[in-house]
């Protein structure tokens, strides 16, 4: 049991197309791809376990491919297109009972998919403009979604026909003009009905379906900037934000206050997990950073260079089992990172009082230029 529940390795997916995977035992990357054939529309929108083992990782990408990766042979083994890439990328990607997968697109169209049929076996519309899907861990058959002026609804596959649960607008402001709303990311409150939320608006709100009220049971505000991910904790009394400008927040969800800040990013944030066990945190985005922080003291642990702008993570417990044919990711782990910081700043023409340093592209000749007006 403590094996399962150490973090031994990140998945990631990227704008270009390429499946990374990150060892934190090994402290090295790997890209899983053939990157002579990659095209903007094989970018990778969303990641899920096909398995409760972990043998198996769905891939969901642009041009509506999901693409199923075996983590124990570290290839791609199969390929199935489940939409037209006219209905925009996946919001949303899950497993279903290990045989049937469910999607989700932009436009809304949310489809069961089973191995033996060539079309879906449940389809609901979930309305235009979704940003996020997400499965219930403690209900596989439950799902939310919400977008942008698409408030948050909450279906049971089962019975697809109409949501179990619409929310309710946000009351209008002091000077009675409508509020809009735009939710980007959706978790559920382990061990509760509750739904958690993030808004385009730097907004985080608590719904509770088991009472009468659809609006905000809880309402927060973190920064200035549209929050655009969220991770419960593992004891589901906090949730981690992460905006546009790189900045990430730990809120508690009993006060609406927030706890702490984490440190160290420079872009915007596209995706956060937190640890099922763990006090830890894994972020990744605009930065091209993979980075694990502590939720205990806020330290970061890991810190990783990726070299392509990244749009989602999965945390896993497995050991990467085999590497990527063409070897180690570009960029590598942490210590590689600092070396090519280092050749940037060395490559960089420097300045001084009195006179002007150049150095060439080999960096063996250096012309020195005195000012008009030095001695």
């Amino acid at each position: 049991m403590e094996e399962r529940s150490r973090l031994c390795s990140v998945w990631l997916g990227s704008e270009t197309g390429i499946l990374k995977g990150v060892s934190l035992d090994r402290k090295q990357a790997f890209n899983f791809c053939n990157t002579r054939s990659l095209s903007r529309e094989q970018e990778i929108r969303a990641l899920c376990w096909g398995d409760s083992a972990e043998s198996e990782l769905l891939v969901g990408c642009l041009d509506g491919t999901v693409r199923t990766f075996s983590t124990e042979k570290g290839v791609f083994t199969e390929a199935r297109s489940f939409g037209d890439p006219q209905d925009g990328g996946y919001c949303g990607l899950a497993s279903l009972r290990g045989s049937a997968i469910i999607t989700c697109v932009e436009c809304g169209k949310l489809r069961v998919w089973r191995e033996d049929s060539s079309g879906p076996v449940a389809e609901l519309d979930a309305g235009r403009n979704v940003c996020r899907m997400r499965q219930s861990p403690a209900d596989p058959n439950r799902v939310a979604t919400g977008g942008k002026e698409n408030g948050l609804k909450i279906w049971d596959l089962e019975r697809p026909e109409k949501p179990l649960f619409t929310a309710k607008n946000l009351r209008d402001d002091w000077l009675a003009l409508r509020r809009p709303h735009w939710v980007r990311d959706i978790g559920f409150i382990p061990d509760s009905d509750k739904v958690v939320t993030c808004t385009g608006y730097h907004q985080v709100h608590v719904f509770d379906p088991s009472t009468p009220q659809r609006r905000p049971v809880l309402e927060a505000e973190f920064g200035e900037y549209p929050l655009t991910a969220l991770s419960l904790t593992a004891a589901g009394n906090a949730v981690v934000v992460g905006n546009t400008h790189g900045q990430i927040a730990v809120l508690d969800l009993r006060k609406g206050l927030v706890r702490g800040c984490l440190k160290g990013l420079s872009g915007g944030v596209r995706a956060l997990q937190s640890h099922a066990s763990q006090p830890l945190v894994a972020s990744c985005g605009l930065d091209r950073f993979l980075r694990i922080h502590s939720l205990e003291d806020r330290t970061l642990q890991h810190k990783v260079y990726l070299k392509s702008r990244l749009n989602c993570l999965l945390l896993a417990s497995r050991a990467l089992q085999k590497e990527a044919v063409g070897g180690p990711a570009e960029g590598g782990a942490e210590q590689e990172v600092k070396e090519e910081e280092d050749e940037v700043w060395d490559s960089m023409e420097q300045v001084e009082e009195g006179a002007t340093k150049r150095k060439t592209t080999g960096g063996d000749e250096v012309k020195k230029k005195k000012n008009k007006g030095g001695d």
